[in-house]
């Protein structure tokens, strides 16, 4: 933010060229309380109306969104300085989130019968209900700002929670336009968003009553410190490192396509993207080859159609750290390795001769850099891959399909995609959850995805005619105490003689 700016405003500038797009106001503390105390207010109804009358206003939001695509996507582009195809991903793929929450709202709020597991609650009914969150509060990161937001709010709003959303600082504009649309269909006042820095999501989580957030795994902890101060429940997902295999019976020419976009795609700054890879020795020569000549044939830059811009300087700086500190620790630049004198771009990037003493290697990019060590075999990529401390994701690359899943079941990762990248993201049906310092919880993952944002309550309740009073109520007799132990030893699960009490050695 430049010093000239009045305080209380910021501007909002395209990364691919730094043109002033917008100057907004900041909502400090008060205001994102008052907006709070309001969604608090109009969420009573929205949580009293039935799952199929939320999802109807869910479905003419997701309407909305897809008949602005293109004025949608033009903001978010400028914005976010993404290639358009990137972009088109957000602004219609991600109304996939919405559709799934609206349609299966109604089954997975269902009270649900459960079961019992006792002799002491078997002339029980027990059930499982669901209450949603009053008001969750989301603070969503610069990379994706509609995809991430439409992913937990779909599930919230369907739920029957308010939501009390704020953007990055950096890109605020098509979140706030597609909540715009949200009140201009004429849905209930239950969804909101609010600008500003740090100390405006600060704000946010302490006038939540559950905080998704995504972003740093530095900001992430005092978010949890914060939220544990005040007992208040959340998810998050954090920073990631996710490692790719490649093994010497692999696809290579699918893996090389598969890992350049998993490692490229909205410039590297994806939470999942490929940010190392481990390749055998058998066929790393050709894979290095390979994927060489791709990253080279990509159009990026200003007039670039396949590698977009960076949102943040300081991102291109970390990216350029990383690669200009494995060069002088030995590494080699065999694409790329240099950035823009406009904009924030980085070339796309290929990096050899790397290892675990290299920056580039452990710490986070989020950028468009591949770097690509040899390994002896599968063991030595298993234990590298795993030498991290995050555990968001991982790729494996084999035409072995039981080889690969044996060895999805090694890797400390929160999802492993096989001969894949990306997959899992858009699988509503799975969780995406972050291992290690990659998160805690899980978003998606069908019924829990939508539950999350839900406290739970258990009911009992008689389902024969009851005595005045219970076995093990009062007045405590001896006549009475001895029937209730009999009772307590067969629930406890003994066998039958013990249950009753008559076995003669246990009776001593």
């Amino acid at each position: 933010m430049s010093a000239t700016i009045p305080a209380g405003v910021m501007d909002v500038r395209n990364p691919a060229d730094g043109r002033l797009i917008a100057t907004v106001a900041v909502d400090d503390r008060e205001t994102v309380s008052l907006v709070a105390a309001d969604l608090r207010d109009a969420q009573v109804g929205w949580a009293e109306a039935s799952p199929r009358q939320r999802a109807k206003w869910l479905h003419r939001w997701r309407d909305w969104i897809l008949d602005h695509t293109d004025e949608l996507t033009n903001l978010l582009q400028a914005e976010t300085g993404k290639v358009r195809p990137d972009a088109l991903v957000e602004t219609t793929a991600s109304c996939e989130f919405i559709s799934y929450y609206a349609d299966h709202a109604a089954k997975f709020l269902a009270g649900e019968q459960v079961r019992s597991s006792s002799l002491l609650t078997l002339s029980k009914r027990l059930t499982t209900t669901y209450h949603p969150f009053p008001v969750v509060g989301m603070i969503m990161p610069w990379n994706f700002p509609i995809t991430l937001f439409l992913m937990d709010a779909a599930p919230a709003l369907a739920a029957g929670c308010a939501v009390l959303a704020k953007s990055s600082e950096e890109t605020p504009l098509t979140c706030a336009r597609i909540i715009e649309g949200w009140h201009e269909i004429g849905a209930p006042a239950v969804l909101a968003h609010v600008v500003g820095d740090g100390d405006s999501g600060a704000a946010v989580v302490d006038a939540s009553d559950f905080v998704q957030f995504t972003g740093s795994t530095a900001t992430g902890r005092a978010v949890a410190i914060r939220c544990a101060e005040h007992l208040k429940p959340m998810s998050l997902e954090l920073g990631g490192k996710d490692p790719a295999i490649v093994l010497e019976d692999a696809d290579l020419a699918r893996a090389v396509e598969g890992i350049a976009w998993g490692a490229l795609f909205n410039a590297g700054q994806v939470c999942i993207s490929v940010e190392r890879v481990y390749v055998v020795s058998e066929v790393y020569d050709e894979f290095v080859a390979r994927l060489t000549q791709r990253v080279r044939s990509l159009a990026h830059g200003a007039a670039g159609r396949d590698v977009g811009a960076m949102v943040t300087a300081r991102q291109v700086d970390i990216a350029d750290r990383h690669v200009s500190e494995a060069v002088v620790a030995g590494a080699r630049v065999l694409a790329g390795g240099t950035r823009s004198a406009v904009g924030n771009y980085y070339a796309p990037t290929v990096l050899v001769g790397v290892d675990h003493t290299m920056a580039c290697m452990t710490e986070e990019t989020f950028g468009p850099t591949i770097p690509v060590m040899q390994v002896a075999d599968e063991n030595e990529a298993i234990r590298l891959a795993n030498d991290s401390a995050y555990g968001l994701s991982a790729t494996v690359w084999t035409r072995d399909h039981a080889r690969a899943q044996r060895i999805a079941l090694q890797l400390n990762a929160g999802a492993v995609n096989i001969n894949d990248v990306f997959s899992n993201l858009f699988a509503t049906t799975l969780p995406h959850s972050g291992w290690k310092a990659s998160g805690i919880g899980a978003r998606l993952g069908g019924a829990h995805g939508l539950r999350k944002y839900c406290r739970v309550q258990a009911v009992t309740e008689p389902r024969i005619p009851v005595l005045s009073r219970e076995l093990t109520w009062y007045p405590y007799t001896p006549r009475r105490a001895a029937m209730a132990g009999r009772v307590l030893r067969a629930a406890a699960g003994r066998g039958l003689w013990q249950r009753l009490g008559l076995n003669k050695e246990n009776s001593k």
